[in-house]
């Protein structure tokens, strides 16, 4: 399995960056060096870097061609754009204008639309095929649907069989390019934008073109599908930088947020010791948790924004050591064959239930209703009856194969239960001694608690009886400490006579 394709490219230098020093020295087509101000150097290396030069459909060849011929053979993938604010991205998808009819200007979108139709044109009759066209924006951590504004809620589910699935989402049959270019024209104009001091039309949501492409085989009608998926990230921003106030700042906390989640899903998925992937921290990770086949990361050349352009190539360096996670689309006609497997299997089961009351009738006939009761119990729990199906029979023998899978499946099911319960009660007898202990211990604290308080009781009824006779030995003390006084006044008036 290869590595995820991960390109970088850097925009022309806008009006308010010219004369301005710029932080990219080139090295080739797939290597540069990052400088700041401090020459402080930091080198990069990518499997293609498209550089100011570089032209709309240069990306659009490298990057995206060969997952779109992919979508066709019913191979899923997933294109992203990753950058700061006002690095191209949105320019990058969506060209000068979606409906733009310059080849020098025209976006990735419109090159997508182009390039699925006239890959399915060149089919011919050998297979028919069906696009459909979905878009949706993430915003505020809610998944809205740009092609119906009233489905602003969407919720996320994941199928065994088809993976990550929008629930309710629009899905357009687009039958050509002028039609597929209209729909898209109409879902952009619903995306959340605003304004900020790095872009007058700064996207404040991630936005989502999901094509879906359906082929029917002529020959023996099998269907397969397969999923293109393109995303136009928000970009991360610095208050300071774009002067975002009030709701614009809020949009933008929240953007910074899912933009972490995608940073902590790729750190997990490439340190190689992570247990869990945390796909479920944002609604951005969740949908792209599907397969992720190519990552553009956009950056601005100028040396003001060195350090946001550092972090999107760190970001970039990081992503190019995952696994591509592209998944083979479903097959619609294996969908049916489990379909009618499931309907053979409950007649299947209809007859079981028919020989087993025909066959009970009969022992009713010869034996006590107890024992054909016991009978008709084992034939429910042990499958049985399965011994007395003639196996040359093809639906007899279809019978015992079912019965039989189910009984090994139901046992190893019992068997871990059983397994499950043993530790359980295990570890609730080990709690039982615990408590029993702690139980005992609290007692004796009790009954100590309870003899101190005793000899408390005591220790305050002895205080109390010193007091007493203290207050009474002050007393006597005073009335002879009197007594005496007067004898000595007595003896001393007398000698005086």
């Amino acid at each position: 399995m290869a590595n995820i394709c991960v390109c970088a490219r850097f925009r022309p230098a806008i009006l308010k960056e010219d004369g301005e020093a710029l932080c990219i020295a080139r090295s080739d087509s797939r290597s540069f060096t990052l400088e700041d101000e401090k020459d402080e150097q930091h080198m990069f290396s990518f499997d293609k870097v498209f550089y100011e030069d570089s032209e709309q459909a240069d990306v659009y060849e490298f990057l995206a061609r060969p997952i779109v011929r992919d979508a066709v053979e019913a191979i899923n993938g997933t294109i992203i754009t990753y950058g700061q604010t006002g690095a191209g991205k949105t320019y990058t998808m969506e060209g000068a204008n979606i409906m733009e009819t310059d080849n020098h200007k025209k976006g990735m979108l419109p090159r997508v639309v182009d390039e699925l139709f006239e890959a399915i044109n060149s089919c011919g009759e050998t297979a028919a095929y069906k696009i459909n066209l979905s878009v949706v924006e993430i915003y505020m951590e809610k998944v809205r649907d740009l092609l119906d504004l009233s489905k602003d809620n969407i919720q996320i589910k994941e199928h065994k069989g088809h993976g990550i699935m929008l629930c309710g989402v629009t899905e357009i049959l687009i039958s050509n390019v002028e039609e597929a270019l209209k729909f898209l024209s109409s879902g952009i104009a619903n995306r959340a934008v605003g304004e900020t001091q790095m872009n007058n039309t700064s996207s404040r949501s991630h936005c989502i073109y999901i094509f879906t492409v359906q082929k029917e085989m002529a020959k023996d009608k099998r269907v397969s599908t397969g999923k293109l998926v393109l995303v136009d990230l928000a970009g991360s921003e610095k208050a300071e930088k774009t002067g975002a106030e009030g709701r614009v700042l809020e949009e933008a906390k929240t953007i910074n947020k899912s933009l972490s989640a995608l940073g902590n899903v790729i750190n997990a998925l490439t340190s190689g010791k992570a247990n869990h992937i945390p796909f479920r921290d944002s609604k951005l990770t969740r949908i792209l948790q599907d397969a992720l086949t190519a990552l553009l990361c956009c950056c601005s050349p100028g040396l003001c924004h060195f350090s946001e352009s550092l972090s999107t190539l760190r970001f970039g360096a990081r992503a190019k050591h995952i696994k591509a996670s592209s998944r083979i689309g479903w097959k619609e006609e294996m969908h049916e064959k489990k379909q009618e497997i499931l309907l053979s299997e409950n007649d299947v089961k209809l007859k079981v239930l028919d020989l087993r009351e025909r066959i009970l009738k009969k022992l009713k006939e010869k034996l006590d209703a107890e024992t054909v009761k016991l009978i008709g119990e084992e034939f429910v729990v042990d499958g049985l009856l399965c011994e007395e199906v003639d196996s040359s029979h093809e639906e007899g023998g279809t019978l015992c194969h079912i019965k039989s899978e189910t009984i090994a499946s139901w046992k190893e099911a019992t068997n871990k239960l059983v397994k499950t319960i043993a530790e359980l009660v295990g570890e609730n007898h080990m709690l039982k001694k615990v408590y029993e202990s702690m139980k005992v211990e609290y007692e004796k604290m009790m009954h100590e608690n309870e003899r101190m308080k005793m000899e408390h009781e005591k220790m305050m009824h002895a205080t109390k009886r010193l007091q007493v006779n203290l207050r009474k030995t002050d007393a006597r003390y005073s009335v002879l400490v009197k007594r005496a006084s007067k004898h000595a006044d007595y003896k001393q008036h007398g000698d005086d006579l």
